[in-house]
């Protein structure tokens, strides 16, 4: 469970985020002023802090300084109104994560703690390399096999040094966890980190996500915002999914690459900007390259040093590893031994094709892990995880699986159909997500958890599909 500090004197305010945070899932503490806020850090720090700039005594911009001084990597959102914007602007150019104003909107802002908090632990959380299966750490790369020690000798030679690395593997592989190694590696590590999902933010977003923009710039741009690429300065920026990235942002990405310099949305002014970029994808940037989606100069500027991620397919004799890794891990998260595995049910793991690859094994794993009562996982307990198809409901599985074909037959031989395959994705994703959310009951970090999303990414998707639901901290609360 995650920790979170709101400091502010508005004990209205304080009292009533307190109570959304908690029934979020988080574990919450409030002070009233930047001294007690020091004074609560000497004894132990949080995962997050959420900072008011006015506040009794010591200012929220000398307590963040303070609070810097103690731990840089600890990440603080500024919360301001209107008329203090510019001091939430200088907090966020000296390191604070993010700022957001008074008053905002709940789903805007848990949005924005569910980054602070990842940020926070990536730049945090030390990403252990080819450890012992039984040693729970919270994040490694695990394996043995020839292609994993060509992914760590790789890692060793580029963490020190600025090269642009391109990481590449199917979905599931650990292209993240590579670069956050890249990153606590390097010479930068004690500079910010920002995480970019292409994917995960809204094409209309995504541009003053990275960017920035001016006050005026467009409509609702009514102060200036400071982009991620900006808040990375000096540190390291990780493009994730970079090959979903919109065709009319990568000429901007080149730029930076080339000129080390970004222009504001609605800006005139170039801002130089030291950043190390590392991107990741699972597309096949050469195909995208021949049919125009993806810039070809953008290519070769990225791929510098390129690290390719093998499929779990492809490294079975790591499978047993990272088995007994993930039953550690999972163990310690949920307070209890491991129970062990058998070798049967090792050998019936070894022999699965993975489509998800490591991350699917981490979730089989953990799903055989609450089922199981004490005894060492057994076929039986893998087999109830990871078989296709449930007891007693194949014929129903049947009978959906051809009506389906049925309907995709007939509108793949509709000729005026276009853009199909997105069409048919969006119809599927927004019954799915429709379905988590009316089951998680409107909650939508245990929809996440169900749809195994990370809650921007489900929260970009409501918005998406227009199933948003109003929430709205009103102003007579602030």
């Amino acid at each position: 469970m995650s920790t979170i500090w709101i400091i502010d004197d508005d004990d209205q305010l304080r009292l009533s985020f307190q109570k959304v945070l908690t029934e979020e899932g988080y574990h919450v503490e409030n002070a009233v002023s930047g001294e007690s806020c020091l004074a609560m850090i000497q004894k132990k720090l949080p995962d997050l802090i959420i900072l008011d700039i006015r506040l009794p005594g010591m200012n929220g911009l000398e307590t963040f300084q303070e609070i810097h001084k103690i731990d840089p990597k600890l990440p603080v959102i500024i919360m301001t109104a209107y008329g203090t914007t510019e001091t939430a602007i200088e907090a966020t150019k000296l390191g604070a994560f993010d700022y957001i104003l008074k008053p905002f909107e709940i789903p805007d802002m848990l949005t924005l703690i569910e980054q602070a908090i990842e940020a926070g632990r990536f730049m945090r959380s030390s990403i252990e390399i080819d450890i012992l299966p039984n040693k729970a750490s919270r994040d490694a790369l695990i394996g043995s096999s020839s292609a994993m020690q060509e992914v760590y000798k790789t890692i060793g030679r580029v963490s020190s040094t600025d090269a642009t690395v391109l990481i590449r593997g199917e979905s599931g592989t650990g292209k993240e966890l590579v670069a956050r190694a890249i990153y606590q590696h390097s010479l930068r590590s004690e500079k910010p980190f920002q995480v970019i999902n292409c994917v995960a933010i809204p094409e209309t977003l995504l541009e003053s996500e990275l960017f920035g923009y001016e006050k005026g710039a467009f409509t609702g741009a009514t102060h200036r915002r400071i982009g991620k690429i900006e808040l990375a300065n000096h540190g390291t920026i990780f493009l994730d999914e970079i090959g979903d990235m919109p065709f009319s942002l990568q000429a901007k990405i080149l730029r930076l690459i080339e000129e080390k310099n970004i222009e504001r949305l609605g800006g005139r002014k170039t801002i130089p900007v030291d950043v190390r970029i590392i991107a990741s994808t699972n597309r096949n940037l050469e195909a995208a390259i021949e049919t125009g989606q993806f810039r070809e100069d953008l290519y070769y500027r990225l791929k510098v040093i390129t690290i390719w991620l093998p499929p779990l397919s492809q490294r079975r004799g790591d499978i047993a590893l990272l088995a007994e890794y993930f039953l550690g891990r999972h163990a310690a998260d949920a307070g209890i031994d491991p129970p062990g595995i058998t070798k049967e049910a090792l050998q019936m793991l070894t022999q699965h094709p993975w489509p998800g690859n490591v991350r699917e094994l981490s979730n089989t794993i953990q799903k055989a892990l609450i089922f199981n009562r004490g005894a060492p996982l057994s076929p039986v307990d893998i087999h109830h995880v990871i078989s296709e198809r449930r007891p007693g409901s194949s014929v129903d599985d049947e009978k959906i699986d051809n009506a389906l074909k049925r309907w995709i037959k007939r509108e793949l031989n509709d000729p005026s159909r276009e853009h199909l395959f997105d069409e048919c994705m969006d119809r599927y994703a927004r019954l799915l997500i429709a379905e988590a959310l009316k089951l998680a009951g409107g909650n939508r970090s245990r929809a996440a958890k169900l749809l195994g999303l990370s809650r921007p990414t489900l929260h970009s998707k409501i918005e998406k599909y227009g199933l948003k639901l109003e929430t709205t901290v009103k102003d007579e609360d602030m």
